[in-house]
């Protein structure tokens, strides 16, 4: 679907779905690029509201400008991610720059539990470290990795982020031919989502892998403790997010999340998809 109009920059959106609304409090993924700026314009989000849950911007190639209206002014780029908590209400804006000539990357949206709903809006920044992994380069965005057998790599496998419910949101990028073991929590359901592939994916006591295609989201139930991810003859990135399944019942209106305790509320404003 186009991002802001029929010319805008088309983007590939993997939840909500009719099979799957969520994993763990993750509901809303878009994915979108590489993205040829001078072709699709970009990204140009005006100023829209949000209640109810957390944006996370998070690229793999580009620049975006961020601005809402708690102040906050920030640019996202590769490595960094922006998170933003909506709570009571926020608006906020997101453009790609003028140096930007390609854009790639993923916009999520986090739900917010019940308690946590109407908590004051706020932004946050924060700039990752990568660690290896097996054959593979990882980035905790959000959250952090479930296992205690990562050596080295022991104080990078989280993010600096707040968080109202146990997530995960991770970059896994594999070369051609790699193999890794990633840790999970077997109390979380997960996703992988293919930016580049096919990827191979395998959980335990799978008689094979599954292969995902560039674009796909395979899910992952709970209960696995890891999960195998191979390339074969192109290099692989994916990006895995898991959370406890989230239990409490949800409404998406717009931009808007509200549960089962949501207040009554209106809004003139027109119409944006992130």
């Amino acid at each position: 679907m186009p991002l802001g109009g029929p010319r805008a920059m088309p983007v590939r959106r993997t939840l909500p779905q009719r099979g799957r609304t969520t994993i763990g409090a993750w509901c809303f993924a878009d994915h979108y690029g590489p993205d040829d700026v001078a072709a699709t314009g970009g990204m140009v989000v005006p100023p829209h509201p949000h209640t109810g849950l957390q944006t996370v911007s998070w690229l793999f190639e580009g620049e975006i400008e961020h601005r809402d209206s708690t102040g906050s002014h920030e640019l996202v780029r590769p490595g960094g991610v922006n998170l933003m908590t909506a709570g009571r209400g926020i608006s906020h804006s997101e453009v790609s720059t003028p140096a930007t000539s390609r854009l790639h990357g993923v916009q999520l949206w986090v739900a917010l539990p019940d308690a946590s709903r109407y908590v004051g809006p706020f932004f946050e920044h924060a700039d990752t470290t990568p660690f290896q992994l097996g054959d593979a380069t990882v980035r905790v965005f959000v959250g952090e990795l479930a296992g205690g057998e990562l050596g080295e790599a022991a104080d990078a496998p989280s993010a600096p982020v707040t968080v109202f419910s146990p997530l995960l949101g991770a970059q896994v990028d594999l070369p051609a031919g790699g193999t890794v073991d990633v840790p999970l929590d077997p109390g979380f359901e997960h996703g992988v989502l293919v930016d580049a592939g096919p990827a191979h994916v395998e959980v335990g006591g799978a008689d094979a892998a599954t292969e995902v295609a560039w674009s796909q989201l395979a899910y992952l139930g709970t209960g696995h403790d890891r999960v195998r991810l191979r390339a074969d003859a192109d290099p692989v990135r994916v990006v895995l997010l898991g959370g406890v399944p989230f239990g409490e019942e949800l409404v998406m209106w717009w931009n808007f999340i509200g549960g089962r305790t949501t207040r009554s509320s209106s809004s003139g404003a027109g119409g944006s998809p992130t």
